[in-house]
């Protein structure tokens, strides 16, 4: 009796498998024939809006402290402001965003690649928001439907981080104007992969040691101490903890407004 039941329960197990994996295999070709959309949790929802020009660039320099570099390429036409939740008090500048909007009937599949160089004066403190240059606003919507996507002024979207490519670029350190050998503000350009900076520290002419710079505002950083003695060499840190150190970068006769390029970017 006992040997009946369990061949009972055995049968049972196997039905009830193969039903299983009938199922599973029939759920797998509908999503296929349908193309029924999973859910992406890389995405994440917010807003967006968009200012400027229709078709025009964005901001002319930017809270980010980037002047006339949001002009040109790379950055033209694929600069962003943020509002605080992302510009995080200027250390989100330089990061890049994947932005892509969610109304079917009037935008592509396409994302749009935006470069963080401005804050969002007034964009909401307890929301994620993008407001983009004309351009990139009106480049998610689908052939034909620019000017209709710009007339609605603010709609819904989904981001997630991208890392920052610039083609043909190393980083290069921009010596702000009024430093001093007593006082040191710089402003990195063309940081690709994560793009944004958590620290930064400078070691001078003949010492070991690495001095942190303070953040100041923006994308710029400085150092008070003196009289601080160049060639300068710079160490970046991401915010996912990724560093890089340029030896030397800076001359011993370095000069304010004048930008040092290095041969080094964290891309290969």
């Amino acid at each position: 009796m006992h040997h009946r039941r369990s061949s009972a329960v055995q049968f049972l197990r196997f039905f009830f498998y193969l039903a299983l994996k009938a199922s599973l295999v029939c759920s797998q070709e509908q999503l296929q024939n349908h193309r029924i959309p999973l859910p992406d949790l890389h995405w994440t929802p917010g807003m967006a809006t968009w200012y400027g020009d229709p078709e025009g660039d964005g901001s002319t320099g930017g809270a980010c402290g980037y002047g006339s570099l949001v002009d040109v390429r790379p950055f033209r036409a694929r600069v962003g402001a943020v509002g605080p939740v992302l510009f995080k008090n200027g250390e989100g500048c330089g990061a890049c965003y994947k932005v892509k909007c969610l109304d079917d009937s009037i935008c592509s599949r396409r994302a749009v690649t935006v470069i963080i160089t401005d804050e969002c004066p007034g964009c909401p403190t307890d929301q994620t928001h993008f407001d983009l240059s004309g351009a990139s606003f009106g480049r998610m919507a689908i052939a034909g439907e620019h000017g209709q996507l710009r007339d609605r002024g603010q709609i819904p979207v989904i981001y997630r981080r991208t890392p920052c490519k610039y083609r043909g670029k190393n980083i290069a350190f921009h010596v702000n104007e009024g430093s001093t050998p007593f006082w040191l503000s710089l402003l990195v350009e063309f940081e690709d992969e994560e793009g944004d900076i958590s620290s930064m520290h400078i070691q001078e002419a003949g010492s070991v040691e690495w001095l942190e710079m303070n953040h100041l505002w923006g994308a710029n950083w400085c150092i008070i101490g003196g009289p601080l003695r160049g060639p300068f060499s710079v160490k970046l840190s991401t915010s996912t903890g990724r560093s890089l150190s340029a030896r030397d970068v800076i001359p011993g006769s370095w000069s304010p407004k004048a930008t040092y390029p290095s041969r080094l970017n964290f891309y290969p």
